[in-house]
């Protein structure tokens, strides 16, 4: 139903939703969706939460993921996203945009825009996709201070540290990061950049009360696993950052070589949603259907002169 009609949408805060989402039995699985309709195929597939990248964001803009765009930018992603699918949405919000202050804001402002989660990275900007090298880190006491003040700006919102000390100061240093973090307000933990299932399962030995997250990147260092193998490892949360861009991104160049080579799209038919399966999954029907009953029951008719 369209998310218009207020009797459509949530009645509990999407902080609150996902929350109660990770602290149930078995992995939250929060596939990447880059705009609203990927979000809401998401939600037809049978998802009950989502995942915004940073990385599709700006790929999704032509830029590369370097902490270039905006909290307002971001903001713009995540109301579409949530208006769309109307699910708790975990959001990447890379270094926090600053200092304390600038992460106290983007914390209010992701949160009144419909994000449920956010996650803070340690990196110092510009930062950098976590399975590239080449990373540096902030002080774990500058990224504590910046933990504390997104739990002290979030009403609902579930915070969420990210550290990709593996790959640059080791396993030993990432954990004591993750530790610290935790101490500071941080209710889960990301670590990034992990490469082997010894890995995982010795992160989840020490933070053994901490959920964790696992993030299953394509062509990165991580090797796949499914969800239900991270979940064996003990994990409470696996994310598919980028893969919907991924999908979308070569259709389109496939689309475009066609065109060029053919003249036209005919030879690209089979490949493309339909007019009607895109009605059906924007609910066009059923806008138009509110526009036409509004205007039945609620317009007055102006009395004869």
């Amino acid at each position: 139903m369209p998310y218009l009609t207020a009797n459509n949408l949530p009645t509990e805060p999407a902080g609150k939703r996902f929350r109660a989402a990770l602290n149930r039995p078995g992995i939250y699985q929060l596939p990447g969706a880059h705009n609203g309709q990927a979000a809401i195929q998401a939600g037809n597939a049978g998802f009950d939460g989502l995942y915004l990248s940073g990385a599709a964001m700006t790929a999704s803009m032509g830029l590369p993921d370097l902490g270039i765009i905006t909290v307002d930018e971001v903001a713009f992603f995540i109301r579409q996203i949530a208006r769309a699918s109307g699910l708790p949405l975990l959001v990447d919000g890379d270094t926090g945009y600053g200092e304390a202050l600038n992460v106290m804001h983007m914390v209010r402002t992701f949160e009144d825009a419909g994000a449920g989660a956010v996650h803070l990275e340690d990196q110092v900007l510009p930062k950098k996709c976590g399975h590239l090298n080449g990373k540096s880190l902030v002080s774990p006491t500058e990224m504590a201070a910046k933990v504390a003040a997104a739990a002290k700006a979030a009403r609902e919102m579930v915070i969420v540290a990210r550290t990709d000390a593996v790959g640059v100061d080791g396993f030993d240093a990432a954990v004591d990061r993750a530790k610290l973090y935790v101490e500071s307000g941080a209710e889960a933990i990301f670590p990034e950049g992990l490469t082997s299932r010894d890995m995982f399962e010795k992160f989840k030995t020490a933070l053994p009360d901490t959920p964790l997250l696992a993030n299953m990147t394509e062509f990165g260092k991580t090797p796949f696993f499914t969800a239900s193998e991270f979940e064996e490892m003990g994990y409470k949360m696996v994310i598919w950052p980028v893969s919907s861009l991924r999908v979308a991104n070569k259709a389109q160049a496939e689309l475009y070589a066609s065109i060029r080579e053919h003249g036209g799209t005919r030879e690209m038919l089979d490949r493309m949603q339909t007019r009607q399966e895109l009605y059906d999954t924007i609910g066009l029907d059923a806008y138009e259907a509110l526009d036409a009953s509004i205007v039945k029951t609620i317009v007055p008719v102006m009395p004869d002169s």
